[in-house]
């Protein structure tokens, strides 16, 4: 009787549960600025939404979540906390349901890079991929676009084109830009020293074309097919490289016409698929890529 007693206690002081649903809901409030522009994310009306966050507010958490301004809604000190739960609550349930209700989602996808975006962009995007499908094999192949274009047995490939001549699906448009050390003053020299990629890289082609049509005396002081290897011979004040913005660490500055450099073209990052071999697990990847390379 003692311990029926005691359990019965414990009922009473558990905390009640809040649906995922309304954590979508309330979600989509923060990312939209309004209950209106919510409701229609998560196909509600303004009214569903707003009982809905009336009753997380009053019922469920007993804390003010939105301070409203008009039609405009701000998030409280404690609205902000149950945000950053509340994404990572949504991510869990997505991934439970990825992994358990998708068994079929084994076997090995092959996609190309170049060296650039290796370290930027694909380690979050591999991570939350391994946690969603962790019974996938993914092979990593790092090629320079121009190899990666001739290639027809990777399922997908990131590249880099010029504005124009876009193939495939774009994932971002992004400044080239000139770069050196903080502190040095490389572009000083004459010629100016760069440190490029090997001589079949777009960027290096781009950079060359522009200093030749600006008149600049430049010569390729160190050439290497690796980015970290480029940017430890930046970082040391020996050389200017040209990479794409996202590329630029903190450590380094960004060049420009004032520093006698010409404006460098805008490059376009796309993704590639092999139309050959299409299966689900490809998809599945190449829509975790596109949502990386939005971050």
């Amino acid at each position: 009787m003692f311990l029926m007693q005691h359990i019965s206690e414990i009922d009473q002081l558990a905390y009640p549960s809040i649906d995922t649903e309304v954590l979508r809901t309330f979600v989509a409030i923060a990312d939209q600025g309004g209950f209106t522009r919510a409701g229609e994310l998560v196909n509600r009306t303004q009214s569903a939404v707003s009982m809905q966050m009336k009753r997380l507010e009053e019922d469920v958490l007993q804390r003010q979540l939105f301070q409203r301004e008009g039609r405009q809604v701000r998030l409280t000190a404690e609205g902000q906390v149950l945000l950053g739960y509340a994404r990572r609550i949504l991510k869990l349930h997505s991934e439970v349901f990825n992994t358990l209700r998708e068994p079929h989602m084994v076997g090995t996808v092959r996609i190309g890079t170049p060296d650039d975006y290796v370290m930027r962009f694909l380690p979050g995007i591999l991570s939350r991929f391994a946690k969603a499908y962790p019974l996938i094999q993914i092979e990593v192949h790092c090629e320079s676009s121009k190899q990666l274009l001739l290639r027809q047995d990777l399922d997908l490939s990131i590249v880099t084109r010029e504005p124009g001549s876009e193939i495939g699906q774009l994932l971002r448009k992004e400044r080239f830009v000139w770069a050196e050390a903080q502190c040095f003053s490389a572009h000083e020299q004459t010629p100016l020293p760069l440190a490029m990629f090997n001589s079949d890289c777009f960027c290096r082609l781009w950079a060359c074309n522009a200093l030749d049509a600006a008149g600049r005396d430049y010569r390729i002081a160190y050439n290497s097919s690796s980015l970290s290897a480029l940017m430890a011979i930046v970082s040391a004040g020996l050389a200017v490289t040209a990479q794409l913005e996202s590329l630029i660490t903190p450590d380094m500055r960004i060049l420009g016409e004032a520093e006698d450099l010409p404006l460098l073209p805008e490059a376009s990052i796309m993704l590639l698929r092999n139309l050959n071999t299409p299966s689900p697990i490809t998809e599945c990847l190449a829509e975790h890529i596109i949502e990386g390379f939005k971050l």
